[in-house]
């Protein structure tokens, strides 16, 4: 006998969402966009059936109607069952959790999501439909798509539009197969539980079917949603030897939702065959874009937490092209990092954090340099043969591991480059040194930190925190540290110096040159320079004669030549 069906109290109630104005505008849509597909395909297909089932015309053959051939193309799969769409992923997790989100992943069943976009532009043509939705010109945003790249673990094109002010994507449901031969799968349509067991965690693997307004659930989220804990849907190793970017995915996500991470996922998160992979197939850019998101949060300093505690530090911060890259200690690292954590976290007008971190970007490249700290420990390598200096480790760590940009690049080589000049500096306002009050010592030497844009606050933090990382490795007590740092910066405030980069200069090339008669050559940055000195040992003058009449006594110091 059939066991009875269960009792509906004892059942479970059907989840749905609450949607926003804009997100049903975008669902209506979307279901009306699958009819719409499903009738003209339908339509189609009887066409051709009745076609086929005609008799031939008078004269012609009856061989060509007797076999029946069916053909698939990259837009569809071999069966045509109705279009089920469905948003997928993050955009279901954060719902559930009452966190707001833009970025909706939408999953298809039996088309490509390129295919997808085609007939939805189609549909959004006709002006019947524009009214029914009220579709207005700038409601349907430019296509763009995303390639695969099997090598670098990307499997899946994906396309990308701007729908009713909401940053869409629409790719198909998946299965992914992988053999001994290669570790690039078969990517194949698949079902919604099949999609949802290839994801990187279970609360990322969630489905809001579009048709029924459901959640679809078919792997365990909604339960690790309730006890805050990311776990992979399939067994962890061979998830994170599939993909090993997931290994940073499931690091963001727990940082971001301060979720704890299943301890059979951490038991192999740093194995070295997952870390190896992620070494070498995945491209930095990739790890780059996951690790920007982590220091774009609050919660920067969970994620490092992360990565130190789970043995990630070398597979990240590193240049995997380089076989003998050197890898530091990163026993003292958590020092560095939540000394960072601590100057956010008590930031008041006039501390460290306030002076020193001014903007958004400059948060993002402070959690950055914060990761770098552990090699200013090592020696530099040797000059290159043209006899310049070979780049900073640190800089090699954010190229070639992380591909910081260009300009980044640029301030962890300051940083690293004038560590010393801003120790030295330091020291001379903490045993009060002769000099100590000399303003133009101070504001030159802020203004060749910060020449070429090098962000020179940055750079002091930077040296803080390796400061603190190399003289309080336990971090036990900071405190003392700290306040040698901040009596330098007090002293540069009373100095007035903080903003001796953007000094506007009495005296230019031309005018010096006119006013000494000759003609202008070698010698003329270094008198710039003097008259910039001059300057910042008299504030508030504006009178230029002042500034020329002191390189005029420099003159044959400055190898300047007589008229």
């Amino acid at each position: 006998m059939a066991a009875p069906p269960p009792s509906s109290s004892s059942a479970p109630a059907p989840l749905t969402l609450r949607l926003t104005p804009l997100e049903q505008q975008l669902r209506d849509l979307l279901v009306s966009v699958a009819k719409f597909i499903d009738e003209q395909d339908l339509g189609d297909a009887a066409s051709a059936a009745a076609a086929a089932a005609a008799p031939p015309a008078e004269g012609g053959s009856s061989s060509s109607s007797s076999t029946t051939t069916t053909t698939t193309t990259d837009a569809t799969p071999a069966r045509r069952d109705p279009v089920v769409l469905r948003w997928a992923g993050g955009w279901v997790r954060d719902k559930l959790l009452g966190i707001e989100s833009h970025d909706i992943d939408t999953a298809i069943n039996v088309m490509t999501g390129e295919a997808f976009v085609d007939r939805l532009r189609e549909y959004a043509d006709v002006p019947e439909h524009q009214r029914r939705h009220g579709i207005g010109p700038d409601d349907i945003g430019r296509l763009h798509k995303v390639a695969r790249n099997p090598d670098k673990s990307k499997h899946l094109e994906t396309s990308t539009i701007r729908l009713c002010g909401l940053d869409v994507d629409f790719v198909n449901l998946r299965k992914e197969t992988y053999t001994e031969e290669s570790r690039n799968p078969l990517v194949e349509f698949g079902t919604a539980e099949e999609d949802a067991l290839r994801r990187d965690a279970t609360v990322n693997a969630l489905f809001y079917n579009l048709n029924t307004g459901l959640v679809e659930d078919f792997v365990g989220g909604v339960e690790d949603l309730g006890n805050k804990v990311l776990r992979t849907p399939m067994e962890p190793l061979q998830t994170f030897l599939d993909d090993p970017l997931r290994v940073l995915r499931l690091v963001r996500f727990a940082s971001r939702l301060e979720f704890a991470i299943d301890p059979a996922a951490e038991a192999v998160m740093a194995d070295e065959r997952v870390l190896s992979m992620l070494r070498v197939k995945i491209s930095r850019e990739r790890i780059g874009t996951e690790l920007e998101k982590m220091l774009k949060h609050p919660h920067a300093v969970q994620a490092l937490r992360f990565l130190d505690r789970l043995g990630l530090y070398h597979a990240v911060f590193t240049d995997p092209e380089r076989a003998d890259m050197p890898r530091p200690s990163t026993s003292a690292w958590h020092v560095a990092y939540e000394c960072l954590h601590r100057l956010e976290q008590t930031k008041t007008p006039g501390s460290i954090y306030d002076l020193l971190v001014t903007c958004e970007e400059a948060r993002y490249y402070a959690w950055s340099m914060a990761t770098l700290t552990p090699f200013e420990q090592l020696p530099d390598d040797v000059p290159l043969r043209s006899g310049k200096p070979a780049p900073p480790l640190a800089t090699q760590a954010a190229r070639g591991g992380f591909k910081a940009t260009n300009r980044m690049c640029d301030v962890i080589t300051a940083a690293h480059s004038n560590r010393r000049a801003i120790l030295e500096l330091r020291d001379v306002v903490r045993e009060r040194r002769e000099g100590v009050d000399a303003r133009d010592r101070f504001g030159m030497a802020i203004r060749d930190w910060d020449a070429r844009g090098c962000m020179w606050r940055l750079q002091v933090l930077y040296a803080i925190l390796a400061d603190v990382a190399e003289r309080v490795p336990s971090g036990a007590e900071a405190e003392p540290v700290l306040a040698e740092w901040q009596a330098f910066l007090d002293h540069l405030v009373d100095l007035d110096v903080m903003n001796a980069p953007s000094l506007k200069r009495l005296v230019d090339g031309n005018m010096l040159t006119k006013a000494l008669g000759v003609r202008g050559g070698v010698w003329t940055k270094a008198a710039l320079d003097v008259t910039l000195a001059w300057q910042l040992r008299n504030p508030g003058v504006e009178d230029p004669a002042g500034a020329i009449e002191e390189v005029r006594k420099r003159r044959d110091e400055l190898g300047i030549p007589r008229s």
